[in-house]
């Protein structure tokens, strides 16, 4: 299907920006941004889908170019299963070859993927104004799946010369997009026979305090001390001279304190999310015990690992940088801050005691962020959309969720166990954000998700057993009933 003028163009101007993916949980976005070598997709042929911009007015027939993929090596055709991965809150430039490579070998499946509205080269309109993004929200992106859905299964109908039937659907999702996997399946159970929601953050939560007690959980006691102790040193030094701190750590371009001191926080905690903690740990506990300057140890670490071998740019920290609305490709960072200002908050403060992060970055920075940023009348309104969607409580069928045991993203899903709700909390020293689909730890990535590097491979392998298990139960369960779904 040929896309929109409009969709043309929008598409033309992004078509010079840096390729990016998303590998791996942070905050303020879910998703850090750095490129993969080629060889870890399965494809990267862009493919294009004409998707309605708003969904829920009847009057409105707009529409943009939707970037997807497809990844048909394993596919058993005409009738194997179609798994559909998730793309989440950044460029989606192809299928990545993670652990769903596998599962698609296993079940003869076809991968498709579709890139989320707003994100990569999938923007409706030319620029990010706060007017333009009202049709950036997760309603929407259900409904653009649901779209696709129909679309790409009539698109395989006719290429296969048949009509009227369905093929088995499963989706997936990591993160953001694992709580869209598990609310397709709540919105849409006609569609989908089930949902992997791989650490999906289903609770929209306004001030997020058990993030960073899970943080202090998973560094231990004695790195959580020296974390603590930098922290207040950082805050001394703030106040006795700006410029040298800043500078010391590559931030000089951070005038607001509280952007600062986010950025900092955020730099430890991606240790830990991401499967790495001794990338953190054992540097600034070894400096502790040599007497060295804890300060000037975080900071070689902030420099090697975060910026350097993350790739995390200072500037997505930088509310003037956020205040940007020309898309670049820079744009995932103000388009991920608009859904946490208006839906899910996810708002990273200093618990009341205990805390690792410094206080300053409390709930007014955030909303004075969100108010800079976007406008004055921009709020997340977080029980909306618990009510909508259930948060933790969530009411749908054959969803499974896993989380990492040292994942902070994790008090933000769903832990409880059901049988028709299974949930697996893999536990082990690297256990990080949607291990089961990455594997140990997440930088660099790792093709098809190696769980040999993980602290306790056979827990990730006895969880991906069990996803291998529910996967096939409920596929056969839609065949058996003749449908789709059940």
């Amino acid at each position: 299907m040929k896309q929109s003028a409009a969709a043309t163009a929008a598409a033309s101007i992004l078509s010079l920006l840096l390729t990016v993916t998303s590998i791996g949980a942070s905050s303020p976005h879910l998703f850090i941004h750095k490129a993969p070598k080629s060889k870890n997709y399965l494809t990267k042929e862009e493919l294009w889908f004409n998707q309605t911009i708003d969904h829920f007015s009847p009057y409105d027939r707009r529409q943009f170019g939707q970037r997807y993929y497809e990844y048909l090596d394993n596919f058993r055709n005409p009738d194997g299963p179609i798994f559909l991965k998730i793309c989440g809150e950044s460029a989606c430039n192809g299928i990545v070859n993670d652990y769903m490579g596998v599962l698609a070998k296993k079940f003869g499946a076809a991968l498709v993927s579709l890139e989320h509205r707003y994100y990569g080269k999938s923007s409706p309109f030319k620029s990010s104004t706060t007017e333009n993004l009202r049709y950036l929200s997760s309603k929407q992106a259900l409904f653009d799946l649901a779209s696709f859905r129909q679309y790409y299964q009539e698109s395989l109908n006719v290429k296969s010369n048949r009509s009227n039937m369905d093929n088995l659907w499963f989706v997936f999702g990591v993160s953001y997009a694992g709580a869209l996997s598990a609310w397709f399946r709540l919105k849409f159970p006609h569609l989908t026979c089930g949902s992997l929601a791989s650490s999906a953050v289903v609770l929209a939560v306004y001030n997020f305090t058990e993030f960073d007690k899970q943080i202090g959980e998973s560094a231990g006691p004695e790195c959580k001390s020296v974390l603590q102790e930098i922290t207040r040193l950082v805050d001394q030094r703030f106040a006795a001279n700006e410029k040298a701190l800043k500078t010391l750590f590559g931030a000089t371009e951070l005038y607001n304190e509280g952007d600062f001191l986010y950025f900092l926080a955020d730099a430890a905690v991606t240790a830990f999310q991401y499967g790495n903690p001794d990338k953190l740990c054992i540097p600034i506990v070894e400096a502790k015990n040599a007497g060295e300057d804890l300060v000037e140890a975080y900071a070689t670490y902030v420099k090697e690992y975060y910026i350097k071998g993350l790739g995390v740019s200072v500037q997505t920290y930088n509310q003037q940088n956020l205040k940007q609305t020309a898309l670049t490709s820079d744009s995932a960072d103000r388009l991920w801050w608009f859904q946490v200002c208006t839906e899910v908050a996810y708002f990273q403060i200093a618990p009341v005691n205990d805390s690792i992060r410094s206080r300053k970055v409390d709930t007014r920075y955030h909303l004075d962020l969100c108010k800079n940023v976007f406008g004055e009348s921009i709020f997340p309104d977080v029980s909306a959309t618990n009510l909508y969607y259930g948060g933790t409580r969530i009411a749908g069928s054959k969803i499974i969720f896993t989380n990492g045991s040292q994942d902070p993203w994790r008090h933000a899903s769903k832990q409880t166990s059901s049988p028709e709700m299974p949930s697996y909390i893999m536990k082990c020293h690297n256990c990080g954000h949607g291990t089961d689909m990455r594997g140990c730890p997440q930088s660099p990535l790792v093709p098809e998700g190696d769980s040999q590097n993980c602290s306790s491979p056979d827990t990730v392998n006895k969880v991906r057993q069990h996803i291998t298990e529910h996967i096939d139960l409920w596929l056969s369960q839609c065949q058996t009933s003749g449908r789709s779904f059940m």
